[in-house]
């Protein structure tokens, strides 16, 4: 049975790492990027031990998905399977092997602080000191 009411999107992240987990996906996080792009509130990100499994991961979160009733607005990457993408509006799942997720280090991209941000920390600290 479908569950008709909306999750935010918090509760949808947390839906698609409850799915990854599952699954067995591996270093598996969630990172709010609220405040960083317009694009979605959260990224989660997962490790698959080889393509095969990485298209088992999209499957399920996929899965869950619309179990909860919510829109999967696309999947993204499943033929070859290295680097799956599965959009589901407020957040955006993406799910790679070890080596491609090392390449592209998601984590640290989406972890940075705005340079306005930066210059205004720093200026409040010389006027402290």
């Amino acid at each position: 049975m479908k569950n008709s009411k909306a999750l935010n999107s918090e509760q949808l992240a947390e839906l698609a790492v409850t799915a990854l987990g599952d699954m067995k996906g591996q270093e598996i996080r969630s990172i709010s990027v609220q405040g960083l792009t317009s694009i979605t509130d959260f990224m989660v990100i997962a490790t698959g031990t080889s393509s095969t499994h990485v298209k088992a991961l999209a499957d399920s979160v996929d899965k869950a998905a619309k179990e909860a009733g919510q829109a999967v607005k696309s999947i993204e990457g499943k033929i070859a399977a290295e680097w799956v993408l599965v959009d589901l509006g407020d957040v955006v799942v993406h799910l790679m092997v070890a080596p491609m997720r090392a390449l592209y280090n998601l984590e640290e991209l989406w972890s940075f602080k705005a340079p306005a941000e930066d210059a205004i920390a720093n200026t409040a600290a010389e006027h402290e000191a």
